[in-house]
């Protein structure tokens, strides 16, 4: 039975091995970086099966206009199951129903988003950092 929870603390390494498990490209030999990014996030909602980390949304908000989810991921063997579903709806209950919640899909995910009522937006742009070139192409 999957579980979820804002309340537990995970290590640069789990989520490295989320990442790696999800798919999705992320610095994952990086774990100082990854670390910063679990703790500079406004919200962390997991989801865990029997103790092991499946899933996580990892997001940065004000709480009052807008809300950036930079990370889905959820382990493949795990997809398919509503899992990046129920993720999502937990953060956008967090942030409440005025809060714009806006995200970066990757090409395999562009399908993924319209499924759970995202918008597809071309007034959206985009200053990509020098390690993120290698991630978003």
């Amino acid at each position: 039975m999957i579980t979820y929870t804002n309340k537990e603390k995970i290590a640069a390494t789990d989520l490295a091995q989320l990442f790696e498990a999800a798919g999705i490209h992320r610095p994952i030999k990086d774990l100082p970086r990854l670390k910063l990014m679990l703790d500079n996030a406004d919200i962390i909602w997991t989801a865990w099966d029997a103790g092991k980390l499946v899933g996580i949304a990892r997001a940065l908000t004000d709480f009052s206009y807008a809300c950036y989810l930079s990370d889905l991921a959820v382990a493949k063997k795990y997809q398919k199951q509503g899992i990046g579903k129920n993720l999502v709806e937990r953060v956008h209950t967090q942030i409440g129903p005025d809060v714009a919640l806006l995200l970066l899909a990757s090409p395999a995910a562009q399908g993924y988003y319209p499924k759970l009522k995202f918008e597809n937006i071309e007034n959206a742009f985009l200053k990509k950092g020098v390690h993120l070139h290698k991630f978003l192409g």
